[in-house]
Parts: structure tokens; sequence; C-alpha cells
């Protein structure tokens, strides 16, 4: 059965984060069976095309009429969605996301198409009575949304449970774990990662994230002093954006200092390849994902190092604990604890070959096939179940 799926997402490439990996390697993966899929997402630079084709994806773009911090608002967005909608068997909505109950709503009342949401994390904002206000304004929409869809995906029943959104709608939850893949270290470039680096005999943490806010970069940096006590030289490779990160101006201008008082000890890579990423996963003595709040809800990039054989410390938050729980591949921590997060560190990189697990043992509770195999059956059941009558191959 081939299929047409519309997914909507606020952000996509160029943006990077868990979310936007998770939604194009989805879609990639989803082409490759030769469905359709289209991404509906906003034009969150001006110079970025309206209508583009990315490996297979249609990534139609809305233009921006202004911005709030991430908000975006987007007068012809409706018009848009509902012409999309029309031409798609279901629509996947990814969340966060503040258009979504109006999407949902048009894809409901008038397109009347099928509805998954993919709810990726809770919306978690400095305390303040402007960002309470934000917050429950996006808590609403986010019910909204949740209870106009047929049903609603989150990675783990642990996140679930503790999530203020999506306890409320057990009947509609599927659990899907999220899409990981991450291809094996290139011994050539290993050596040539190592060489540009100048790396010797110091013991290396990694950090695959956006240098934003509920990440914990401080956290890591406050655990720094003991860790270099204990073990020495020890260098902190950090990929992922780290410059002009949308809403993280503050945050980053805070801890800048203090990371550039490090000198060579602490150097940022930028956006890598997947490639790239585990070539540098494989000469990490240890990644860490000290996250602080459940704006975080998983971590792919903790699973992506223990498939190239890193174990990871990571954060006692809800979702975020469950990839070290389920392989006994590192340690978890209490979190904002520097020094527990130090004392992890110290253990996992001393005793590493405890914590190592085969590549196969991971991918068979975590990988791309699994996942999409699990949301190819639940659009079709969906598509079947709204228009049972289904001619060449496409629900109508």
């Amino acid at each position: 059965m081939t299929m047409r799926i519309l997914m909507a997402i606020t952000y996509f490439k160029p943006y990077v984060s868990g979310l936007t990996v998770y939604a194009e390697r989805l879609s990639t993966a989803l082409v490759a069976q030769g469905h359709k899929v289209t991404i509906l997402t906003s034009q969150f630079e001006p110079q970025l095309p309206t209508l583009e084709m990315f490996k297979g994806i249609r990534i139609v773009r809305v233009p921006v009429a202004s911005r709030v911090s991430k908000a975006v608002l987007m007068p012809s967005y409706p018009a848009v969605a509902l012409r999309l909608l029309r031409e798609h068997d279901v629509v996947n909505l990814h969340l966060p996301q503040p258009e979504s109950a109006a999407l949902a709503g048009i894809a409901r009342y008038v397109a009347r198409r099928p509805i998954i949401v993919t709810y990726h994390c809770d919306l978690t904002l400095p305390k303040s009575l402007v960002n309470r206000a934000i917050d429950q304004a996006a808590f609403a929409n986010n019910w909204l949304t949740g209870t106009l869809a047929d049903a609603v995906v989150a990675y783990t029943n642990d996140y679930a449970d503790h999530s203020r959104l999506l306890s409320r709608f057990p009947e509609k939850r599927r659990i899907i774990p999220p899409p990981v893949t991450i291809p094996t270290p290139n011994p050539v470039g290993v050596a040539a990662l190592r060489s540009r680096l100048a790396l010797q005999d110091e013991k290396v943490i990694g950090f695959a994230a956006r240098f934003a806010t509920e990440k914990g970069v401080e956290v890591l940096l406050d655990a720094l002093p003991r860790i270099r006590a204990e073990l020495g030289d020890v260098r902190v490779l950090f990929a992922g954006p780290n410059k002009d990160v949308i809403g993280e101006d503050a945050y980053q201008a805070r801890l800048r200092p203090r990371i550039e008082a490090l000198g060579s000890a602490w150097a940022f890579l930028g956006t890598l390849t997947q490639q790239q990423l585990a070539d540098l996963y494989s000469i990490c003595d240890v990644m860490v994902l000290p996250s602080i709040n459940s704006t975080e809800s998983f971590g792919m990039v903790q699973v992506e190092a223990m498939a190239t054989g890193t174990p990871v410390c990571a954060s006692n938050l809800p979702g975020v604990r469950v990839p070290v729980q389920t392989t006994g591949m590192g340690a978890v921590v209490p979190i904002g604890d520097a020094q527990s997060l130090a004392r992890a560190v110290i253990e996992v990189v001393r005793n590493r070959g405890l914590y190592v697990r085969s590549r196969e043992e991971i991918e068979t509770l975590f990988s791309v096939e699994r996942t999409v195999r699990e949301y190819t059956a639940l659009y079709a059941s969906l598509i079947r179940k709204q228009a049972p009558t289904v001619a060449d191959g496409v629900a109508v």
C-alpha cells in the first residue's frame, strides 16, 4: 500500500535539532519504501526556497511574516495546509508546534484526514510571568491538537507517564522508539580527526547537541575540575550548532567566557555529517548528556554513541534515562548534579570495558527499520479506518 504522508513541523532543514533529525530520518526511510512524503514547514530564513526536493522528500516552506523567539507567524499557512492535506492520505504533526491545533482542525473538519501526533517533548521555559502565559498557551494548543488526533506517538512509556500532556491521552498513546541510525566508524576518518585535533593520550569526553539551555552545558563545565583532577588531561569535543542558535543568545553569552578559559581543552566541531559523528563517537572515552529539563525527552545521540561502542553518562530525566537503563551501557546521574556527573564520568572511563555492548545488541532495541515498520503500520491502519475502500494501492 503506497501512502501519501504529510509531515508538519515548524522547523526543518537546514535547522538542526533532535526533532528535525527525527523527521528527516523517518521521511527518508518512508520514501525509500516507495511512499510519498511532503514536509510542511516554515521559511524561517528568507533565502530558503519555498519549494525544494531533498532525498526524495518534497519540502514546502511557508513564508514567515514575523517571529517571537522560536514561534513564527505565517498568515498563508491555513490555505497552504488545506491544499496539501487534500493531496495526502494522512497527516503527521510533530509537536511542539504552535500552528498544530489549527492544522489539526483543518485536517479533522475540512479535509477529513486521519491525524497522528508525534510528541517530542514538553515545553520548559525559564520562570517569569510572560513565560508562564506562553507555557499555558502552548499547553492549550498541544492539548487541543491531541484531542483532535487519532493517535499520539511518544518515544517511551517512561516519558509519556511523566509528561503533563501525554499522560492525558492514555487511550491514544502509541510507543514507537525514535529512528536511530549511525554508520560504522571509518578508520581513515577517525585517524584524520585525531590528527586534526592533535589528540595524544588525553581522555576524550564527547557532547553532541545544540548549544541550548536544556542541554545542561554548565553542568559539564562545573564537573570538569574534578574530572581533570582525577583523570589528568581531558578534552571535551562538542559537536552541533554552537552559534546563532535561535532563542539561545543569552545562554551562550553567559557560558562562552568559561569555555574560552579552558583553551584547547574544549573544542567546538560544529554540525557534523552522520559519518563524521560516527568517527567522533569512536574516539571518545565517554559521551555525556547532562540535560536539565523535560524539553529533552530521549537523546538519540546517546544511542548513536552506544552503537559505535561508546558508553554514556545521562541525566535521570524521564525518557533520557531509558537508553542507559535498557542497555546498561553507561550511568544515570541526578539532574543538574555536577559532582555526580564527575563521579560517573570517572567511573565509566576507568572501567570502560564493563559498560560496552555490541552494535548488534543496540540495534535490536533501536533502529530506523523498527521505527518505520511501526509507523507504517499505524498510518495504514488509520487510513483504512478513515477510508475503507482502497484503489490502486492508495486509500481513497
